[in-house]
């Protein structure tokens, strides 16, 4: 049952600005097709001291992904093209270049999953050049990806075995959308998207439209708020997108409402809820990927959501479109949001769905008798530069035993996950199924998932609800 949204989502926001550094916030409340209830806290300019509101344009990130997703099934739809075909058939621009010659090639689902075997940077290079090689001071040219990928785009992995997070990937379907529907990718989602949904102060690039009224960024520093150094996209598909609260608000109105809200349709009710579906799981008990979209459960709740980071910018979405209700949080200041922002934003739904809070289960007993199984090194997959995915989970894990309790540390320069903390069985059912709690960082309680790899036959350990996984290292190569 759906709680007084107005009155939880004061409470709720009341509590998040007391437990985190917060310059600049707009948060909005979605249901039956309009924002139910809206906060707008701090400026979105502290020079001008402009205050934030519901039309204060953002640099919405990574959400981006989730229009050019919807830009490639609107292609889909018209038959235009096959998201089991080879990516590089349809990809003018520059070339997919696969590291080893026996990879099947990368198709369109891989890339909408994050499952085409390519990496978080071009090469590591990258990883000494600002924003990791994708941003450009404004006023410089942008390369055309045609340029930015000159050399081709590595494929480092067979597509579809791992998942790795890459804004490469998106910039490649937002190219593909280019290439195949023959109209520059920016007026593509401006006309096929954007205006069909109602969203006018919304667009890929910095147009007249949303230059007057785009926030600027900042970083929380000890004597308050600076602005960061404001730089434009090389991978516009994948994180380029500026839009406000208000439009986000018709995005999710058609979202909850099969692809139409109250200004038109974009997207079939089909096409959507084939989006929604999971389309990359490495463990059944683990949610995974639908198309662009992270997929999550709780109590037969249905969640997708996705979150965005850019330097002075976080933003995070939620949609339960089964109960017709979602959320968007938007920032332009506020200190280790991509931490804390998206464990904030899902219990703000979760309260106004009637949800109980995430605790830790004390009524589910350890079991021994797994433990040997369970205990040892695990390593990702992939290159050694897929930076986030390594910030997110350490270079390497251990499970281990420690006073009677099974405990899971990662090499990281955080002490608390250096020391270790408990493995906290979650389901008195299956006893490879565990919580960990990471409130102390503003993450919250997260599920782990042990499984088995059958072709290789190792141990696996699975993050929920981002399908991260990490892989038992033989005996032999344990580390000490």
């Amino acid at each position: 049952m759906l709680q007084d949204i107005a009155a939880v989502t004061e409470h709720r926001v009341a509590e998040m600005l007391n437990r985190h550094s917060v310059g600049g916030l707009a948060l909005g409340v979605v249901r039956d097709g309009r924002v139910e209830h809206f906060v707008g806290h701090g400026f979105a300019d502290l020079a001008a001291r402009t205050p934030i509101s519901e039309d204060t344009a953002f640099r919405i990130a990574s959400i981006s992904k989730t229009f050019t997703a919807i830009a490639v099934m609107q292609l889909w739809e018209r038959g235009l093209v096959d998201l089991d075909a080879p990516a590089g058939s349809y990809l003018k621009a520059f070339r997919l270049s696969p590291a080893k010659a026996g990879f099947r090639p990368a198709t369109l689902r891989h890339l909408l999953t994050h499952t085409a075997g390519i990496g978080e940077l071009r090469g590591p290079g990258d990883l000494l050049r600002a924003n990791a090689g994708e941003g450009v001071k404004p006023g410089r040219p942008l390369p055309s990806l045609a340029e930015y990928y000159r050399r081709g785009l590595r494929v480092d992995a067979e597509p579809g075995t791992q998942w790795t997070y890459a804004n490469h990937g998106f910039a490649t379907l937002g190219q593909i959308v280019e290439d195949v529907s023959g109209e520059p990718f920016d007026r593509y989602l401006r006309e096929r998207v954007f205006t069909p949904w109602g969203m006018n102060d919304t667009d890929l690039v910095r147009s007249e439209r949303i230059r007057g009224r785009l926030a600027t960024g900042y970083e929380l520093r000890a004597r308050g708020l600076k602005a960061v150094t404001d730089r434009e996209r090389t991978t516009p598909g994948a994180s380029s997108v500026c839009s406000t609260t208000r439009d986000m608000a018709r995005y999710v109105s058609a979202l909850l409402n099969g692809g139409t809200n109250a200004h038109g349709s974009a997207v079939k009710h089909t096409t959507l809820a084939t989006m929604f579906a999971p389309h990359y799981q490495p463990d059944p008990r683990v949610p995974g990927m639908g198309l662009a979209f992270f997929r999550g459960e709780a109590d037969g709740h249905r969640f997708v959501e996705h979150q965005g980071i850019l330097p002075g910018f976080t933003s995070q979405l939620f949609v339960a479109p089964d109960d017709g209700i979602a959320v968007i949080a938007l920032t332009n200041a506020a200190h280790r949001a991509l931490l804390w922002l998206p464990a904030e934003t899902e219990a703000l739904l979760r309260q106004l769905i009637g949800l109980p809070e995430q605790t830790l289960r004390t009524d589910v007993p350890q079991r021994p008798e797994v433990w040997g199984e369970l205990c040892g090194w695990y390593t990702l997959a992939g290159r050694i530069t897929d930076v986030r995915a390594r910030a997110m989970a350490g270079s390497a894990a251990e499970v281990f035993v420690r006073s009677g309790r099974l405990m899971l540390r990662s090499l990281t320069p955080v002490p608390t996950m250096l020391r270790g903390i408990p493995l906290c069985p979650d389901d008195e059912n299956d006893p490879y199924v565990f919580r960990i709690d990471l409130s102390r960082f503003g993450i919250g309680k997260v599920r782990v998932v042990f499984g088995r790899d059958s072709a290789a036959g190792s141990t696996e350990l699975h993050f929920v609800p981002i399908p991260l996984s990490m892989r038992k290292m033989a005996a032999s190569r344990r580390r000490s």
